[in-house]
């Protein structure tokens, strides 16, 4: 039986979101960026309100650590 769920639903949700943060950390190393500084201020910054409108500055390559890391 087949059940159809959205996109990271379920089983392969997971495994979609593994990849996603395994080519983040990939990418930040790549980048000369240490990935959990990084990491976690892209995220604080994205709960935070950051408008998607400038979501490329937040790409590792992009990135400057906010003023306020602690």
């Amino acid at each position: 039986m087949t059940t159809l769920l959205p996109p990271g639903v379920g089983s392969d949700g997971g495994a979609e979101r593994w990849a996603t943060v395994c080519s983040l950390v990939t990418t930040a190393k790549l980048n000369n960026v240490e990935p959990f500084a990084y990491l976690k201020d892209v995220l604080e910054r994205m709960s935070g309100g950051h408008p998607m409108s400038k979501i490329d500055d937040l790409l590792p390559w992009n990135w400057h650590p906010s003023t306020d890391l602690n």
